[in-house]
């Protein structure tokens, strides 16, 4: 196994120490990267131009569409990864490695020539107006013309780090980037800086991403013949078994994010006619609650190379012992942010811009928003769950639950009730639902799993 990608977390450590040593890093990289997605609202919020703040919204959307090829290759080829460790195939962990890192590559080529030759459309689809246009565009510029192809391997490398149980080293290289935007950010965007507004935001966010991609590359050099992931171009060609075991995950953890944003555009568009303050505001009140969403994400994503391995091991009673440990920890967390949420919705909105109107939309946006966190965790271990077991059906299931039959229309269903707010309030219902639902769902799965004890 390699030096720094440790079976004994997958294989004898006690549970909570298992659970912990992968997912602490992993929270703290999903934290940093919370600062990292604020630090573009929050300098851009400096500038009190509710138009430069809807354009870094406004392009939330498209940036979100990155996920769409992180998760089919990331978490796809992360998964094939453990579940190939957990039978010690070697050989298949290399080349999923390497047929992931290959097609997450191209994709992220495909997808900045897309946008540059749709431009205008693309713009028009994610809500601008003669006013935003031209800001949202500047943004997009670095983010996606030039920046997708580090934005989406920095996230891709990360994963394909983590399947062997080096959440240290993919915490480190993924918080590298986001900590560099934090610094450039101010220096890009403000006026004593360059002076470059949301365009500013933008180039921060491609340059770190570029530093990030380096630090990987950086450490798969000097791990060469102590790991087994590979970036060799040889070790890429696709092999049946290779593929259908990377899309059968990665397919429907795709899905799902194109329709995050598809609800995003939604909500975005719902948002629009109110003006640049309300539009501002729902970005402000996303990324704050996007907080402790980050920290539940963590924790699923930490915990899916452990339940990968030993549900390919046959390991079920550790496999459920490190779920059960996890979610307890996630829900107690989450409960206390949504308490302290609702308390202090307006001063959180008021760190990001000294605009009234837009303090006042923020607050009730955010308090409503934050009711959705505490199933939130629930949600999120079950789809991770499923995506390490390989079972992409549910998982895929999940994805067009969320968001077809509850979340969108909901969105359609509330605005009209209660005409903007509302908008807020179409994901708490929808989480609601939804953690019922995998309750339900991981409770069949045990019962299904024999008690193998530890092998």
């Amino acid at each position: 196994m390699a030096k720094y990608g440790r079976i004994d977390i997958f294989e004898q450590f006690p549970i909570p120490k298992a659970v912990m040593s992968m997912s602490v890093p992993t929270i703290v990289s999903s934290l940093v990267m919370v600062l990292y997605n604020l630090a573009d609202t929050y300098f851009v919020g400096l500038l009190n131009n509710p138009v430069q703040t809807s354009a870094v919204t406004l392009a939330a959307p498209l940036l979100l569409a990155f996920n769409a090829v992180n998760n089919l290759f990331g978490v796809g080829s992360s998964s094939m990864m453990s579940r190939a460790l957990g039978t010690k195939d070697y050989d298949t962990v290399r080349r999923s490695s390497a047929f992931g890192f290959y097609c997450a590559l191209t994709c992220a080529l495909l997808f900045s020539a897309a946008y540059m030759l749709l431009k205008t459309p693309v713009l028009a689809l994610l809500g601008t107006d003669a006013e935003t246009t031209e800001a949202t565009a500047a943004y997009l510029r670095w983010t996606v013309s030039l920046g997708a192809a580090p934005a989406i391997l920095n996230v891709v490398l990360a994963y394909l780090v983590r399947s062997e149980g080096a959440s240290l080293h993919a915490s480190i290289g993924t918080m590298s980037g986001c900590v560099l935007n934090i610094l450039l950010d101010p220096i890009f965007i403000l006026p004593w800086g360059l002076n470059m507004g949301a365009s500013g935001a933008g180039l921060a966010t491609c340059l770190s991403n570029c530093f990030a991609c380096g630090y990987f590359f950086v450490l798969l050099f000097l791990q060469r013949g102590k790991t087994y992931v590979c970036v060799h171009p040889k070790m890429a060609r696709p092999r049946k078994n290779i593929v259908a075991g990377v899309f059968i995950v990665g397919v429907p953890a795709s899905i799902q994010n194109l329709l995050n944003v598809t609800g995003m555009t939604i909500l975005n568009n719902f948002a629009s006619p109110f003006g640049p303050d309300a539009v501002a505001a729902m970005g402000i009140a996303q990324k704050i609650s996007m907080i402790p969403m980050y920290i539940a994400m963590g924790v699923s994503q930490g915990l899916q190379p452990l339940v990968g391995y030993n549900y390919s091991s046959k390991n079920y009673r550790r496999m459920k012992d490190s779920i059960l440990f996890a979610l307890k920890i996630s829900m107690i967390f989450l409960v206390i942010v949504t308490i302290g949420y609702e308390i202090g919705a307006g001063q959180l909105t008021r760190l990001f811009m000294k605009n009234e109107a837009v303090i006042s939309y923020g607050s009730t946006f955010l308090r409503c928003l934050c009711l959705a966190q505490p199933f939130l965790c629930m949600d999120f271990l079950a789809v991770g769950v499923f995506q390490a077991c390989g079972m992409g059906g549910k998982a895929l299931l999940f994805a067009f639950l969320r968001k077809i039959v509850l979340e969108i229309p909901a969105l359609f269903l509330l605005n009209a009730v209660w005409p903007l707010y509302g908008l807020a309030c179409a994901q708490p219902a929808a989480e609601l639902i939804l953690a019922v639902i995998a309750m339900i769902v991981l409770a069949r799965i045990f019962r299904t799993l024999s008690p193998v004890t530890d092998p």
